[in-house]
C-alpha cells in the first residue's frame, strides 16, 4: 500500500519509512528487451544453455537492470498527491550485492533517509534495498536522489 502525502509532508519525511514494494518476476523476456535497448548482449544474460553450464547456473539479470527497475519498484511505494512530476537525480553508493537469476523474483525496501530544498523541488535522498525471494544477500543496496516539483 502506497504511502500518500502532499508536498509539504513530503518536506518533513526525514526518516519515513516506505515500505516494501511488490515482488516483480525477472523474465528471460525482460532480461532479452534490456539487452537489445542497451546493446549488452552478453551470454550470462541471454544464452541460457551456455548460462545453465556458466558460474550462476542460469541467466542472469543485468546489474543496470537492477538499477534500471527502480522507478517501477518504488513507484507503487510513495504518491505525492500535489507534485507535478518527478525526476531521477542521481545515484549514491549503489552496490549489486548479488546476481539476480532469471526466474527470481526481486523488491524494493526503502526509507527516506532525508529530504531537502533543490532546483525549486525537495531532493528525497532515498535508501533502497532490492531483496531477492529466498536468497540471502540483496541484489542491491544504495542511496538514489529523487527530485519532486
Amino acid at each position: 500500500m502506497a504511502v500518500t502525502m502532499t508536498m509539504e509532508e513530503l518536506a518533513g519525511a526525514d526518516g519515513l519509512d516506505l515500505g516494501t514494494s511488490d515482488w516483480v518476476e525477472v523474465t528471460q523476456d525482460l532480461v532479452d528487451q534490456f539487452a537489445d535497448a542497451t546493446d549488452d548482449h552478453q551470454w550470462i544474460h541471454v544464452d541460457a544453455e551456455r548460462a545453465a553450464e556458466g558460474p550462476f547456473g542460469g541467466t542472469i539479470a543485468h546489474g543496470f537492470w537492477t538499477i534500471a527497475m527502480l522507478p517501477t519498484l518504488l513507484g507503487g511505494m510513495m504518491e505525492v498527491s500535489d507534485s507535478k512530476m518527478g525526476v531521477n537525480y542521481g545515484s549514491d553508493r549503489v552496490r549489486l550485492t548479488s546476481p539476480v537469476l532469471v526466474g527470481s523474483r526481486v523488491r524494493a525496501v526503502a526509507t527516506i533517509d532525508h529530504v531537502e530544498e533543490k532546483a525549486g523541488g525537495l531532493l528525497m535522498h532515498v535508501d533502497v534495498t532490492v531483496e531477492i525471494e529466498d536468497a540471502d544477500r540483496p541484489a542491491l543496496v544504495g542511496r538514489i536522489l529523487l527530485l519532486r516539483m
